[in-house]
């Protein structure tokens, strides 16, 4: 199974491209190689791209406190674990409070480091990190693997913050949507939205033996699939047979 995820609204959209960079980023920071290494830092400058909007912090703190007076709302109930509720409730206020003592954005401390700087400003250039460009980048990257690899833990850990915050509001959107069977006829599915809930994600698992590639779209009122296939000639083309996949909404 293949799973699709399309954000509503471009907050989430935002977090969703973060999460990406930071799972890319967890992968290449414990590998060995220069290059694996070349990339890491690549994407820590990607993230500090991202995280420049400057309501993006609010935004997450908002959030985090959003999800804990929803929390909190859930107190007494029967059905509900009460140390388990203590537990999530207290790993947002972690997260609360490590991205609000951070000063600026993610990674504001790195924009102090005028070597790292020097790097940002060259590696979006084809080919600008060439020895000849950079020869202290180039002597950088033939120290040993642990000496690199500890550098670039150090300098991710000022993403740190932002990244956990992310990792657990993401979980919680995720964990409100049900997973329902539906069916796409000739190759397209509409559905209307519940009036009055206001939905966040879309998530959509497909067999990946159909061969077949979502293109979703969707607003406040309704949503859509239309199933493409991959053909011979490396283009998409819409495909036609019946297709059933599953479909979560999220709140």
């Amino acid at each position: 199974m293949i799973l699709y995820e399309y954000p509503f609204n471009e907050r989430i959209r935002t977090y969703l491209r973060l999460e990406h960079l930071f799972r890319r980023l967890g992968e290449l920071v414990p590998r060995e190689h220069p290059l694996d290494h070349h990339y890491a830092l690549a994407t820590i400058f990607e993230v500090m791209d991202v995280a420049a909007r400057a309501d993006l912090k609010s935004e997450v703190l908002k959030d985090l406190e959003k999800q804990k007076a929803v929390l909190n709302g859930y107190r007494g109930n029967p059905s509900i674990a009460e140390d388990r509720l203590d537990e999530v409730i207290h790993q947002l206020d972690r997260c609360f409070t490590a991205l609000h003592q951070q000063a600026g954005k993610a990674g504001h401390d790195l924009t102090e480091n005028d070597w790292l700087m020097g790097l940002r400003s060259r590696i979006g250039i084809p080919g600008g990190t060439c020895e000849f460009d950079l020869p202290a980048y180039y002597a950088w990257q033939h120290k040993p693997a642990a000496e690199r690899r500890h550098a670039v833990e150090t300098w991710a850990t000022s993403l740190a913050p932002l990244a956990e915050s992310i990792h657990h509001l993401l979980k919680m959107l995720r964990d409100s949507g049900a997973p329902q069977k539906v069916m796409a006829l000739a190759g397209q599915f509409q559905q209307n939205l519940p009036q009055g809930r206001t939905y966040q994600l879309l998530r959509l698992r497909i067999d990946d033996t159909l061969g077949l590639i979502p293109e979703i779209s969707g607003n406040r009122l309704m949503v859509s699939v239309r199933l493409m296939r991959h053909e011979a000639d490396d283009r998409l083309h819409p495909a036609t047979e019946d297709a059933a996949f599953e479909l979560a909404l999220c709140a």
